[in-house]
């Protein structure tokens, strides 16, 4: 953790040399939104299998005057749908080491990306400096490359059936020899640095009407991906009003429908807040019981509530009214204590300025899908490969629509005073992640640095995985549930990596970055 009184700004992520972006930029007079898109480019250098501009996010920003604002710049479905046969689509198999996930990839996973439409409508929206300087760290970082660390190379050993799928990420993963690179080496990406410079001189129309778009669209064409010329013109960032949900003594501010990960975080929370929660509680066999039932009712209830067969706004948004309808949660959790008791690729960056703009945004790519935009050096995202991005099955996803996501980028007003900005990377175990973390500052009044390093449950499928760091009789209480235990080493990525920022009553800034996915902090 780094705290500090006032300040120019604090910023927690998940690298190094993300957060050096986002200090330059507040160094040099910019406000948090300045700095969180200084970021958002350098973790795109920094952290290419979490984060691309080939890729997408969410940020959820609240200006100084209270204001607050969520940017919707995730991926769309492709317009048109090819023949199965004629895509190129293939399962690849990530080895976290405890336990595997199947990823999908190859060109025809690739989605409309967003990311680079979305850092010019958030600037120009709430930018301050110039385009060009807050793209320049991220294209130093680029040319002169960044060391990796013993994180970066396992995430990078996790998923080397996607790095080395084509000769396009081999060039930017591997060295010359075809091996990954590892600890201690640079991985750079001069494409890269020089697209980042052409993107501050020309903008956005490279990629959307210009010629990076078309060299996608030739290469879609030519080896099986599903991108169009109407994809790209046709694609839009969306601004959305947060979704606002209390609990206990606290107000938390989300990302809302047509994404999923925010309003499944409310819906559990409102289970939890039907229990009474002590400090001493944390750990306990009833603690672990009843958050284990509020994960697997939230996962019930989230097929029940036809969210994951919603198409377009208008159906997600009516599965949201079931789904924060009072009536409806208490019925749930009634269940609760109710039975017999022997019975992928993301990263986050929260920023927080002396002014009193904060910020929290989530960025994904998928894992990749094994192939980059042409002369670019930008990895292209595989986000039609991502199981639980499309829950009905692989190529059913409606055409032309706003993919819904996991990713909630959230703001919390604490019992204690002040705000924080969190969100977390992780797959599907986003939500149960910042549900835990919200747990533990609400209910059991623990510091953010505790909050985050606390030990982490994540139940699916009936298989409850749960860090070390549980006591015995803790983890007895799973058994009630059914459930088969997984006992995973604490702090495994596995779990999620959230990084917050906090403004305390005073003004005073402090923040905590993950250990589980290389987290910095930083105040200054």
């Amino acid at each position: 953790m780094s705290s500090g009184k006032n300040g120019t700004g604090a910023v927690a992520c998940g690298h190094p040399a993300t957060a050096a972006a986002a200090r330059e930029i507040l160094e040099d007079g910019g406000t948090a939104f300045d700095a969180v898109l200084a970021a958002l480019c350098a973790a795109a250098v920094a952290e290419p299998v979490l984060s691309s501009l080939g890729g997408g996010g969410f940020l959820l920003a609240q200006t100084a005057e209270g204001e607050r604002r969520l940017y919707d710049f995730f991926v769309d479905t492709p317009r048109e749908k090819r023949r199965a046969e004629e895509i190129s689509f293939y399962p690849v198999l990530a080895d976290f080491g405890t336990a595997t996930q199947e990823f999908h990839i190859g060109l025809g996973a690739a989605a409309v990306p967003g990311a680079v439409k979305g850092l010019f409508a958030i600037h120009a929206d709430l930018g301050s400096l110039p385009m060009a300087r807050l793209i320049a760290p991220a294209a130093r970082l680029a040319r002169e490359g960044v060391e990796l660390r013993a994180g970066d190379a396992f995430i990078h050993k996790v998923v080397e059936p996607i790095a080395t799928a084509h000769d396009d990420t081999k060039a930017l993963l591997c060295g010359s020899d075809g091996r990954l690179l590892t600890q201690g080496e640079r991985l750079r990406n001069p494409a890269l640095a020089e697209a980042l410079e052409a993107l501050a001189e020309e903008g956005e129309r490279l990629l959307y009407a210009g010629p990076w778009g078309a060299a996608l669209v030739a290469l879609s064409q030519q080896e099986g991906g599903q991108l169009t010329q109407a994809d790209l013109a046709g694609y839009r960032v969306e601004r959305r009003r947060p979704l606002i949900q209390r609990y206990r003594t606290a107000e938390l501010a989300t990302n809302p429908p047509p994404s999923t990960g925010g309003l499944l975080i409310c819906f559990a929370l409102g289970l939890l807040a039907e229990r009474s929660l002590a400090p001493g509680d944390f750990g306990s066999p009833e603690h672990l019981r009843l958050l284990g039932e509020a994960m697997e009712l939230t996962a019930r209830a989230r097929g029940e509530s036809g969210l994951n067969e919603a198409e377009g706004a208008d159906e997600a948004e009516a599965a949201a009214q079931w789904l924060l309808d009072p009536e409806l949660r208490r019925r749930y959790a009634a269940e609760i204590g109710a039975r017999p008791t022997t019975a992928r690729g993301t990263t986050h960056i929260s920023v927080a300025d002396g002014a009193g703009n904060i910020a929290a945004m989530t960025l994904s790519n998928g894992e990749g899908c094994g192939r980059t935009l042409p002369g670019t050096g930008i990895v292209l995202n595989n986000m039609l490969g991502e199981e639980d991005l499309n829950p009905r099955g692989f190529h059913t996803w409606p055409p032309g629509t706003r993919i819904g996501s996991m990713m909630a980028p959230s703001l919390v007003g604490l019992p204690g005073g002040g705000i924080a900005a969190l969100g977390s990377g992780g797959s599907n175990r986003i939500r149960t992640a910042i549900l835990q973390v919200l747990s533990n500052l609400i209910d059991f009044a623990m510091p953010p640095e505790e909050a985050i390093a606390a030990p982490r449950l994540h139940i699916e499928r009936g298989l409850a995985n749960a860090e070390d760091g549980f006591s015995e009789s803790g983890l007895a209480g799973l058994q009630d549930l059914g459930c088969e235990t997984l006992l995973w080493p604490q702090g495994n990525l596995f779990f999620g990596g959230v990084h917050l920022v906090r403004r305390g009553r005073d003004g005073g800034l402090s923040a905590v970055g993950d250990p589980r996915r290389g987290g910095v902090a930083e105040v200054f």
